[in-house]
């Protein structure tokens, strides 16, 4: 049966697969906590140099983990969603070769555009109110095009998509659903900063983030797949199973 998107719906998906997975998304998320951290470790009393090409190397490895592990975390998401009547075997939640690159491009091409405006703004240090203005208009269009183009990562992982290609495919997806986008994206928000915030008054909720972050990138994840439902007009397979 066809469902249109819906928020409510959409949030109520990803708690119930949160819920049925949670020991193996749980001790994922520990496991990658755990080897980003002894990485961090091992990097900063180990191999700590002050060589540019040393300094260059380390902080490669250190993005290219991280992009493993969140790649495998939304491959996992996606594997347990598309495996629920079926086991799956810990080879299916390795990131391909390929996703790592794509994303990896995304995410430098990124820092490259925001890199190159904060300096470009340098130049406007004598012009106070022009920099402010400038800087708020970016921040309003960065906003714009973040929130179209949230989903290449799963489009990235899903698909097995390039680079721009994947960002083409979370623009198209998302186009026609712009405020219910900004509504799932406001929920990731909150559940991401509400642990933050409190945890500068009590320490001990920081350990939430172990929690939260999955969930919110489950979030993210059922939030595509129901897109992608309501676009090509097909059975909502994650709403049948709530």
């Amino acid at each position: 049966m066809y469902h249109p998107f819906s928020v409510a719906e959409t949030t109520k998906a990803a708690w119930t697969i949160f819920k049925k997975n949670f020991v193996t998304i749980i001790v994922y998320s520990v496991i990658s906590f755990l080897l980003l951290s002894i990485l961090g470790v091992v990097i900063e009393y180990v191999f700590s140099t002050d060589s540019f090409a040393g300094t260059t190397a380390v902080t490669f490895l250190t993005i290219f983990v991280q992009a493993y592990t969140t790649l495998g975390l939304y491959k996992l998401i996606f594997t347990v969603i598309d495996s629920e009547y079926y086991e799956f075997e810990f080879n299916q939640v390795l990131p391909a070769f390929k996703s790592i690159v794509s994303y990896l491009i995304v995410v430098f091409l990124i820092a490259f555009i925001i890199t190159t405006f904060h300096f470009s703004m340098k130049g406007l240090d004598a012009y106070p109110n022009l920099q402010t203005l400038i800087e708020d208009i970016f921040a309003l269009i960065a906003l714009y095009i973040a929130l179209r183009m949230m989903f290449f990562i799963t489009f990235v992982v899903d698909d097995q998509s390039g680079a721009f290609e994947s960002i083409k495919q979370s623009f198209d997806l998302t186009r026609g659903y712009f405020f219910k986008v900004l509504t799932m994206l406001i929920i990731i928000l909150v559940l991401i900063a509400l642990p933050a915030i409190l945890s500068q008054h009590y320490p001990i909720i920081s350990v939430a983030i172990i929690f939260t972050y999955p969930f919110v990138n489950i979030i993210l994840a059922v939030t595509y797949r129901k897109l992608v439902y309501s676009h090509q007009d097909v059975d909502d397979d994650i709403a049948e199973t709530n």
